[in-house]
């Protein structure tokens, strides 16, 4: 029997895939469907997909379809168990790349960091390398260096947020071990870090991403050039943060990328929510207070 050329190099193809064993994880929600169309935009403007990973756009019953991701559901239910479920039911690889839906590149990445990064962190085993910069975290040095970025560690005492959402290589088996049940994100943050604190292990860092134009925090070399994201969601809302990505919309010859700047623009300027809702007005206590003795 013989086989077409087409259908061994899809099975070489497949072959590749699977020994891949770090899933790069976009963990978003269904109400942030309006951010979708951004973030992959940006990603495929700035990613390099020769990155030795898979990838993942995780939503919670819509359907997100792209040539870039696999989508996977989640299904209903709090921030903690929904990402839980991911990892035990649909990810089979080792590590996790974790990326949030509101988190827009806006700088090349290079594809022979995360192939040197992935390699040491399966030779050394390690559960957790942070890859943006924050003055939250106190580093400590290390005599190694990837393409000119110091892997530092963190001091575990002096640091605050030990668990985080920003983007963050992950053993995956160490990140479920962070996700107690019925935590939203705020309380998953504070709880684990707490948790983190605790069990004080050894948890890498590296100034790849510029969030939202951070600094860099340690002794990298020359040679070190970042990329980096910005975190456009607040509240549920666009901050200002969008700015740049709306402009870089409009400047784009594809009608559909412009028209997207524009939908994002009208939602910044009217201060709407994702899901294009009035943004809820704050009450003070002496009114909440008067609205229940009047039961409004």
């Amino acid at each position: 029997m013989t086989i077409l050329p087409a259908i061994i190099d899809d099975i070489f193809d497949k072959m590749e895939n699977k020994a891949n064993d770090v899933a790069l994880l976009v963990h978003s929600c269904d109400r942030y469907e309006f951010l979708y169309p951004g973030f992959k935009f940006f990603f495929n403007k700035y990613w390099d997909f020769t990155v030795p990973c898979n990838y993942y756009f995780a939503t919670e019953e819509k359907e997100c379809k792209t040539d870039l991701f696999e989508n996977i559901q989640s299904g209903k239910g709090e921030w903690s168990d929904r990402l839980r479920y991911l990892l035990t039911a649909k990810i089979s690889e080792n590590y996790v790349l974790y990326f949030q839906e509101d988190m827009w590149l806006n700088a090349k990445v290079d594809a022979d960091f995360f192939k040197k990064l992935f390699e040491l962190a399966r030779k050394n085993d390690w559960k957790q390398v942070k890859l943006h910069s924050s003055n939250v975290y106190v580093t400590k040095p290390t005599e190694l260096f990837i393409d000119g970025f110091n892997v530092a560690v963190l001091d575990n005492n002096a640091s605050g947020y030990l668990m985080s959402h920003q983007i963050t290589l992950w053993n995956k088996q160490f990140l479920i071990s962070q996700l107690a049940k019925n935590e939203h994100p705020w309380r998953n943050e504070r709880k684990a870090t707490k948790r983190l604190k605790r069990l004080n292990p050894e948890i890498q860092h590296i100034d790849y991403f510029a969030e939202n134009g951070q600094i860099a925090i340690n002794n990298n070399l020359p040679a070190a050039v970042r990329s980096g994201y910005s975190s456009v969601s607040v509240n549920s809302t666009l901050d200002g943060n969008v700015l740049p990505y709306i402009q870089d919309l409009l400047n784009e010859a594809d009608q559909e990328a412009q028209k997207y700047g524009l939908q994002l623009e009208h939602n910044f300027r009217n201060e709407l929510t994702h899901d294009g809702l009035q943004k809820p007005r704050k009450v003070d206590i002496i009114k909440r207070i008067k609205n229940w003795i009047q039961g409004k």
